[in-house]
């Protein structure tokens, strides 16, 4: 898929070329998109800062918040020279190429920081979730073999320092709260530039860059070896395809804020690509949601990462001050407003349509000061496009940020595959799909609906502490959608997950080959659809799908704070215990409105038929939810098991 771009334009000139296809029985089973830039044939990731001090020296490649809440810019040599003290203090405190360093932290400048100064200190970084608890961290130290971990805080590094008698391979253990960049930067003062020099030299494409940790729905976590050519084939062509958000085709120069964590795949591909395009990039470690939007508001990106979560809180926040103003109406047909137009933009795009009428586009101009730039605003105001990954954003939603002036390009991935595999083209979106592939990647469609990958950005394999290095061996006890097993052959990954090319090669993800449940009647029911349509509702915050050898299927739900707070105001029941709540028939009313919805996507068979509300929320302390906010479907069940129980009881 290549397409042009008029960098004087105020709006990019892209003409994506078709993907090739592959027709089975007239169905299509398999896209290809070819490269938009050749593989890296030389260097490593450790090279982007100082690329960018030797072409651009003065450019403001990243943004650090002071004290006093405002932003300041740090040129590409500045941040160079940072990254190579830190990696000299790296050296002199006897870290040798290949070691293992752990990094545990939120999303904070000093996490680039290190990772970067670790990749040119000839090191392999290893992320955790800084929610992680003490187990967690043990299991991923002792499996990847660190010699080094880096913590952001005095309780991380208790957590961690509670363990370090079943960890003797550690030596080392800094935490950025206690001034770790600035006691590396000391030890390095002595060690010669030249000893980074050489150790960058000694990187090459193929040299491992990382290993990342499945988020482990099932079974223990296992750690994703990802090379540094895995980032760039995923990162270059990324760039390339979605040139409007990480560069500027305008005198508007391009940012983003970074709040998801650097500990997932995501938003660890996301940095390296700010980097690599040299567009000002910030990071927000706080997502609470007062903290969020002060930091949005000030640092005004126009171009955001998000996953469905945050976009849908947002279009819940907005609709709900509305409905508190006794605006819901005027809210409700805005919204309306915004997703016909976006869907008239799309058919426009792909020649079904001739866009947006006359009628639409005053109707829309007429709602953009009162909601749509509200909506804006939230995210700080600039933001032009969205990145949106981890699960379905939907139809709905998609339309609606469309019509409100964001474009949004969903993705397809996983750790596997170093983030995305599939992505929105620029200009021919197809709402309610994950896209095309990425530049230089294929997927192919199974005999029995498995999506198969294929591309440069798959890794190396999964990491064998016992060899340490990575394997390609299949594991039984995972199955296809985590080894390279049968599936596999010929360079093809097997993901475990299900989807659909349409007649233009875009693909829709439809769930899990094993959530799949099966009733007792015999019919095979996806849950994931239905589980992210009721999810989209204001008052929900967790909704898992039961039925398996069961005569019907049902729900487990539970209830949204910042949306159960709105409604408890606005139906003045602010003094109702929960409990009383989980069985207020207006409440289920409410949710029980979405569930018809949902239901509207399946058969009678497959539709849900009785819902519980549960009294306490699915959280990743609890184990139900792993770090990336999936759900532990086995985890749910046992710890609500006579809760689904009772779904059956007459």
């Amino acid at each position: 898929m290549s397409f042009a771009v008029s960098a004087d334009a105020q709006s990019p000139s892209v003409s994506p070329v078709e993907p090739e296809k592959v027709l089975v029985d007239g169905v299509v089973r398999e896209v290809s998109v070819p490269p938009l830039v050749p593989p890296a044939g030389r260097g490593s990731l450790a090279d982007i800062p100082f690329d960018n001090a030797r072409e651009a020296p003065a450019e403001a490649v990243i943004s650090r918040k002071g004290p006093d809440g405002g932003w300041r810019d740090l040129s590409a040599a500045a941040f160079a020279d940072e990254v190579r003290a830190v990696a000299k203090g790296l050296v002199a405190q006897g870290l040798r190429p290949g070691d293992r360093l752990v990094i545990m932290s939120r999303t904070t400048y000093e996490w680039t920081l290190l990772d970067f100064a670790a990749w040119a200190a000839g090191l392999v970084t290893v992320p955790i979730y800084p929610t992680s608890s003490a187990f967690q961290a043990r299991w991923i130290l002792q499996d990847s073999g660190a010699v080094a971990c880096v913590v952001e805080d005095r309780q991380q590094a208790l957590l961690i320092g509670q363990e370090r008698k079943q960890l003797p391979g550690l030596t080392h253990l800094w935490t950025f709260d206690s001034g770790a960049v600035e006691e590396l930067r000391a030890a390095g003062e002595d060690t010669p530039d030249e000893a980074v020099d050489a150790r960058r030299a000694a990187l090459g494409p193929e040299s491992v860059a990382t290993l990342i940790y499945t988020s482990g729905t099932t079974g223990r976590p296992k750690g994703c070896v990802i090379t540094h050519a895995n980032f760039f084939a995923e990162v270059d062509n990324a760039v390339e395809l979605l040139h409007p958000a990480f560069r500027s085709v305008t005198n508007e120069p391009v940012s983003t804020l970074l709040f998801l964590p650097l500990s997932h795949v995501l938003g660890r591909m996301v940095a390296i690509g700010c980097l690599r395009a040299r567009m000002r990039l910030g990071h927000a470690p706080s997502i609470r949601t007062e903290d969020l939007l002060a930091d949005l508001a000030a640092f005004r990106p126009t171009f955001l990462l998000a996953i469905p979560y945050v976009l849908e809180k947002i279009y819940n926040t907005g609709r709900a001050t509305a409905e508190k103003m006794g605006r819901v109406s005027s809210f409700d047909r805005a919204a309306r407003i915004a997703r016909q137009y976006g869907e008239a933009v799309e058919a426009a795009e792909h020649g079904t349509g001739p866009g947006p009428s006359f009628g639409l586009r005053t109707a829309r101009a007429l709602y953009d000061p009162l909601v749509y730039r509200r909506i804006r605003a939230a995210l700080g105001g600039r933001v032009k496009y969205a990145i949106c990954g981890g699960s379905p954003l939907g139809r709905r939603l998609a339309s609606f940020y469309a019509g409100a002036g964001i474009e949004i390009f969903e993705g397809y991935g996983m750790t596997e595959t170093t983030a995305a595999s599939t992505v929105t083209p620029p200009l021919r979106p197809r709402l309610g799909t994950v896209g095309w592939p990425l530049p230089g990647t294929a997927v192919r469609i199974a005999d029995d609906g498995e999506v198969l990958l294929r591309g440069g950005q798959l890794f190396a394999g999964y990491w064998d502490a016992e060899r340490g290095e990575a394997v390609r061996e299949p594991d039984p006890e995972q199955g296809s959608g985590w080894g390279w097993g049968q599936e596999s052959q010929d360079g093809w990954f097997a993901t475990g997950d299900l989807g659909a090319l349409d007649d233009d090669g875009y693909l829709t993800i439809t769930g899990r080959k094993k959530d799949i449940i099966i009733t007792s009647g015999g019919k095979n029911v996806m849950p994931t659809p239905l589980e992210d349509w009721v999810r989209a509702h204001p008052l929900v915050s967790q909704c898992m799908v039961v039925g398996d050898n069961r005569s019907y299927v049902a729900a487990l739900i539970t209830l949204e704070p910042d949306g159960l707070a709105h409604w408890r105001r606005m139906k003045k029941k602010q003094d109702v215990p929960l409990a009383a709540l989980a069985e207020d028939d207006e409440l289920r009313g409410a949710l029980q409105r979405a569930i018809d919805e949902a239901n509207r996507l399946v058969s009678r068979a497959e539709s849900i038929r009785r819902f519980r509300v549960l009294t306490v929320d699915f959280t990743e302390a609890a184990g139900h939810l792993t770090p990336s906010l999936k759900m532990r479907r086995s985890a749910i069940a046992e710890d609500f098991a006579t809760e689904i129980e009772q779904l059956y009881e007459r």
